[in-house]
């Protein structure tokens, strides 16, 4: 798979055949029946599936041809009231109108000329045994998964108090050694070192995970490269997670006069098109991240469910300053 040249990164990614048929090979029980190295080459322009409906009886306005074609009963009932020569007629007026990529669900299977013509055409179809709502569904979330925006970004991922936190630094601040620290605590890992970041469009939130070479292993200075799950069980250790807050270890001497003390200004970092929260750590001798970083996601939580901490303390003083006057005057009138 591959960015997709003419869009932002951020926009998705372009999947071939190829690679749509080796992600749903077990989960689809998908065979391939028609189609040659070229063909199954192409890039799926609309990653979703289409019932053929009207398109079958000569009616092609609006037809979605980039997409999946689906085959299912409703379909092959129609074809097969037809005679053989109408059947492969209606086949080749499919193609003719650029529809090249057809599936055949419920145990369907094509005839012996549509696996002729698409060959001839460079078309291709698949069969599948799944009832055609089974497939639809899955090989739609196939599809998102392989079409949806990624990158990769250095950094370690990690569960903490159910939140999504990324840490990010220079080498050598840390940030595995945290999430180390962490781990021990009950939180659990997601990535070390280098984590996979993908966009659901739907929802436009960010999921992260490890990279399958990694995942579940980490690397610790000293002590090498460790079976996270082996060590602390399965439960430290983590599939997927939202991604809801970045952490950024930085050190002292290089962000003098760059931190917020107070916590009133927000940051973000823009991520695949998506602003997540970001908050700057100082790092120096003596200081615990470990602490540092579990607190600051039990404060992101707080402020995701819309509680401002800044905005409490200032109603906190007000509510002081004017109770102070109140009992100063009445100070004043008691005297007199």
């Amino acid at each position: 798979m591959k960015n997709l040249p003419t869009k932002d990164a951020d926009k998705g990614t372009s999947f071939t055949v190829a690679d749509f048929l080796e992600a749903g090979r077990d989960r689809l029980k998908i065979n391939l029946v028609a189609g040659s190295s070229s063909a199954v080459s192409k890039v799926i322009a609309e990653p979703i599936v289409n019932r053929l409906g009207l398109a079958l009886t000569g009616f092609f306005g609006c037809f979605a041809w980039k997409r999946l074609q689906l085959i299912g009963n409703a379909e092959w009932a129609y074809l097969t009231s037809l005679s053989n020569a109408e059947r492969t007629a209606r086949f080749k007026e499919l193609i003719a109108h650029k529809a090249w990529l057809f599936v055949f669900t419920a145990g369907r299977h094509a005839s012996a000329d549509e696996i002729r013509i698409a060959e001839e055409c460079g078309a291709v179809i698949m069969e599948s045994p799944l009832k055609t709502r089974i497939f639809s569904r899955h090989a739609t979330f196939i599809m998102e998964h392989l079409g949806a925006p990624k990158t990769s970004l250095y950094g370690t991922m990690i569960e903490v108090a159910g939140l999504g936190v990324l840490i990010e630094g220079d080498p050598g601040l840390g940030k595995s050694e945290t999430a180390l620290g962490l781990i021990k605590r009950g939180n659990a890992l997601i990535a070390d070192d280098l984590t996979c970041i993908r966009k659901d469009v739907a929802t436009n939130f960010l999921f992260a995970s490890a990279s399958e070479s990694t995942a579940g292993f980490m690397e610790i200075r000293g002590i090498g490269i460790m079976n996270v799950s082996r060590v602390f069980g399965v439960n430290a250790v983590r599939g997927e997670k939202r991604l809801q807050l970045v952490l950024s270890l930085k050190r002292l001497d290089d962000i003098k006069g760059e931190v917020d003390r107070i916590g009133q200004t927000r940051r973000a970092r823009t991520i695949l098109g998506v602003d997540v929260p970001n908050i700057i750590i100082p790092v120096s001798e003596g200081r615990d991240l470990v602490n540092l970083v579990e607190t600051a996601a039990q404060q992101q939580k707080l402020i995701l469910q819309g509680y401002d901490p800044v905005a409490d303390l200032s109603d906190h003083l007000h509510r002081r300053a004017k109770d102070f006057k109140v009992n100063k005057g009445r100070g004043k009138t008691n005297g007199r």
